[in-house]
C-alpha cells in the first residue's frame, strides 16, 4: 500500500471514527488543483513521511495526521485565509463524524498554527509545526527545489516585491533562537536549515 492510502487508512482508526465516502478523492483531488506547485501532493507525501518517522512523539496521532491531511487542503495563491479555511473545512467534516468538541478544538489549533505566526506551545503543535518546517532542512537540491515551487505558485507577484517579501519570512525562521522545537527535527535538520535559508537571503 502507497503512502497516502496507507496513511488515510491508519487516520480514522487512530480517530476512532469512519471517513466521509469520497473524502480521500476530494482531498486528492485539491492538492492537485494546477496553481499549487509546492502546496502539492509532493509536500502532503512528504509531510505523512516525517510523520510516519515521529509518530511516536504525538500525544493525539489520529489528529496531528488529519491535521496534516488538512493543513493545505485549501491553497489560494492571491488568498489571505488560507489556513482559517482549511481548518473550517476539516471542523465541518470532523463534526459531521461526531468526533468530540476537545477533537475539533484541537485539530483546528493544530492547522491554525501552519500559519507560521507564533511559536507554538502544546507538544503536538510542535510537532505539526515542525513537519510542515522540515522542508527547510531539506538536501540542497530538494531546498533549491522547494524555493522554485514557491515562486512559482506566486509568479504574478513582480520580482522585487516577491524577494523584499520572501527574504523577510525566511529571516523570520533564521532569526529564531531554534527553528524546530522537537528534539527529533532539531537534530535531523536544523544545521541543514540554516545553512539553506543563509544561502537564499
Amino acid at each position: 500500500m502507497t503512502l497516502l492510502p496507507s496513511s488515510w487508512a491508519s487516520v480514522w482508526p487512530d480517530l476512532g471514527l469512519q471517513p466521509p465516502p469520497g473524502l480521500f478523492e476530494q482531498l486528492v483531488r485539491a492538492y492537485e488543483q494546477p496553481q499549487r506547485h509546492y502546496h502539492s501532493l509532493q509536500h502532503l507525501r512528504e509531510c505523512l513521511m516525517h510523520f510516519e518517522q515521529a509518530r511516536h512523539l504525538a500525544q493525539q496521532p489520529g489528529e496531528v495526521a488529519i491535521a496534516l491531511w488538512f493543513h493545505d487542503a485549501i491553497y489560494d495563491v492571491r488568498g489571505k485565509d488560507n489556513e482559517r479555511l482549511s481548518a473550517d473545512w476539516a471542523i465541518r467534516v470532523l463534526a459531521s463524524c461526531q468526533a468530540s468538541q476537545a477533537t475539533l478544538a484541537r485539530v483546528e489549533r493544530l492547522i491554525m498554527v501552519t500559519r507560521h505566526d507564533a511559536t507554538p506551545n502544546e507538544p503536538d503543535e510542535q510537532l505539526l509545526v515542525d513537519i510542515d518546517l522540515a522542508i527547510l532542512g531539506a538536501t540542497p537540491e530538494r531546498f533549491a527545489e522547494y524555493d522554485a515551487q514557491v515562486r512559482a505558485e506566486y509568479a504574478w507577484v513582480p520580482g522585487f516585491v516577491y524577494r523584499m517579501k520572501r527574504r523577510s519570512v525566511l529571516q523570520s525562521f533564521l532569526a529564531r533562537s531554534m527553528i524546530y522545537s522537537t528534539d527529533h527535527f532539531r537534530a535531523r535538520y536544523e544545521a541543514q536549515a540554516r545553512v539553506n535559508l543563509a544561502g537564499v537571503i
